[in-house]
């Protein structure tokens, strides 16, 4: 089956994240983060309660922070801790409808151009919003474990 080219523009992006990725193997935000590291695409976890883990240095009984890790990746607390430039990435988004609302409010005011909400994520008055505002904007049960494109490039 062909991929439809909403989802052929989502996977342009050089790079991705999912919003709500979980740490817990059985959370939906953890499979999705999952799939998109078992088809290589250059994933970053977003999660605000994975932010930092504080590690003590027995040594000189000091501390310090580093990121929290989420499948052995980086996480980051939100979309304005992401790396480079937000119209080269992919959004997938894991949340409640609630803070699905604020992610697609934050998303397009920094320039975030691809969001895909996963099942369960929608909000319907939101995502019209994001789409009139110019985002492309994948929903109304789509995901990201059935739709997605599979044969990304190796790394």
């Amino acid at each position: 089956m062909s991929a439809s080219a909403p989802i052929k523009e989502f996977f342009s992006a050089k790079r991705f994240a999912v919003v709500g990725a979980s740490a817990a193997r059985d959370k939906f935000g953890n499979k999705v983060l999952r799939w998109y590291k078992e088809n290589n695409y250059p994933v970053t976890p977003v999660n605000p309660k994975e932010n930092t883990v504080r590690h003590v240095l027995l040594i000189r009984y000091s501390t310090r922070s580093r990121p929290a890790q989420i499948e052995s990746l980086d996480a980051v607390s939100s979309l304005e801790d992401l790396g480079g430039a937000p119209a080269d990435y992919g959004v997938s988004v894991v949340t409640p409808p609630a803070v699905t609302r604020a992610v697609l409010k934050t998303a397009a005011k920094r320039g975030f151009k691809r969001l895909w909400l996963q099942p369960g994520s929608e909000d319907h008055s939101a995502v019209k919003a994001a789409r009139e505002k110019g985002l492309l904007v994948i929903a109304d049960g789509n995901c990201v474990l059935r739709n997605g494109i599979t044969n990304a490039p190796k790394l």
